[in-house]
């Protein structure tokens, strides 16, 4: 015992290292320290001193004398030996007793070997504007749980027997014969106990479970989709995937797939609109008003004197996509210029542009050099359909000289060489 009550030192760190408040149920604590230790473990890839630290706070909160001390004098309090002393337990043994064994290859207190569970990934569509303004999406979906009545047991008696199938290996052998002296054995999970290794009768099933050890359960997700997220990103609830007996708990798995806007392109934190402009407004000027992701309507104006060039880009900075954890930052927004020349020209248009315009280059031919030039004809020409043609006139002349070559000269030709 102590001659005077200890200084009062700092109660709420191990609160906040379990994100929960100072008046949490035990089953609260119970649930904060199963996700951030299943998210934080090493063998996960997990931060060793984070695990380390939800150990330590779950063991005192659990335990009611060491969080009333903790709650009136302090973490000093509980180190300097009150409460049956501050000695900190091994971080992987208190995650094994909680969860009833090792979830990476450890025996669990049944003799068993807890595997870990699977991930269950989804894909979540969203909008350009999405990423844009951020949104959350609300989604419901369906996961086996851990049956409440025989807690995973399967049977009111919690007891089971070793599958007759299998012998309580939960795999069975099979042969198959591939030849005369050739066979193939095959390894499968046993179909009888679904590769669990265990039997239990009718008369003893779980009424609620009906023995399969686990129930399907509906919950709705909250999926926060940040400013700034960029297609392929993954947003993870830990622990929150099918439960199963022996068995960590699997993440569920949000993948953002970033479906195409009609308007904007994005690279990264910029984004990209094409525009055409007519030739008068690329030689003399142009203003239109751009929608953007948002709803605003940005004003697009060139400057006095200013001549756009085809296939040329201008950039409007702070109006690209917010920057992922940092919105208030913006990429740059680009206008890709892309100019529509009039198929034709009149004679007397002619003239009146060549007075505007700079005037022509001279060809720089004296009249002898032009005598003995030929003249030539252009024609438009779609490159695309041109190649396309000269290809299938090459496989057709290669098909005709195929047809043309007797088989049997070919072969006379191949003897003699």
């Amino acid at each position: 015992m102590f001659g005077r009550a200890p200084k009062k030192s700092d109660n709420t760190r191990y609160y906040e290292i379990l994100g929960v408040s100072k008046n949490a149920s035990q089953d609260d604590l119970k649930k904060a320290y199963r996700k951030a230790a299943i998210k934080n473990h090493p063998d996960k890839g997990g931060d060793p001193e984070k695990f380390k630290e939800l150990a330590q706070a779950y063991e005192v909160l659990s335990d009611p004398e060491k969080r009333e001390i903790y709650d009136q004098y302090g973490e000093d309090a509980l180190k300097e030996g009150m409460g049956g002393g501050g000695g900190v337990h091994n971080p992987f043994d208190i995650f094994e007793s909680f969860f009833g064994g090792s979830p990476f290859g450890g025996g669990s207190s049944r003799g068993r070997r807890q595997r870990q569970g699977e991930d269950v990934v989804h894909p979540l569509k969203v909008s350009l504007e999405d990423l844009y303004l951020g949104t959350t999406k609300k989604l419901s979906l369906s996961r086996n749980v851990i049956c409440s009545k025989c807690n995973g047991k399967g049977s009111k008696s919690g007891a089971s027997m070793k599958c007759p199938g299998c012998q309580g290996t939960g795999v069975k052998i099979s042969v198959r014969q591939l030849g005369p002296s050739m066979i193939q054995q095959m390894q499968h999970s046993c179909n009888e106990c679904k590769g669990t290794g265990e039997s239990i009768s009718e008369k003893d099933k779980c009424t609620q479970c009906k023995g399969e050890k686990v129930v399907p359960e509906k919950k709705v997700l909250e999926v926060i989709v940040e400013k700034g997220m960029h297609h392929g990103q993954k947003i993870t609830f830990p622990g929150e995937a099918d439960e199963a007996p022996d068995t960590i708990t699997g993440d569920i798995v949000f993948v953002l797939q970033q479906k195409e806007h009609p308007k904007f392109k994005r690279k990264g934190d910029d984004l990209i609109v094409e525009h055409t402009l007519a030739l008068t407004e690329a030689l003399c000027g142009f203003q239109f008003v751009l929608t953007h992701l948002d709803g605003r309507q940005l004003l697009i104006k060139s400057n006095p004197g200013d001549v756009v060039k085809p296939d040329s880009y201008k950039g409007i900075n702070d109006e690209g996509m917010p920057m992922y954890q940092r919105p208030f930052m913006k990429g740059k927004l680009y206008i890709h210029f892309n100019v529509e020349f009039p198929d034709y020209l009149a004679a007397d248009q002619v003239k009146a542009l060549e007075v505007i315009l700079p005037a022509r280059p001279s060809s720089q031919l004296t009249d002898m050099e032009l005598d003995v030039c030929e003249e030539t004809t252009l024609h438009d020409v779609n490159m695309e359909e041109e190649m396309r043609r000269k290809q299938q006139q090459a496989r057709q002349e290669a098909y005709e000289e195929d047809e043309d070559t007797p088989s049997g000269a070919q072969r006379v030709q191949c003897a003699q060489q």
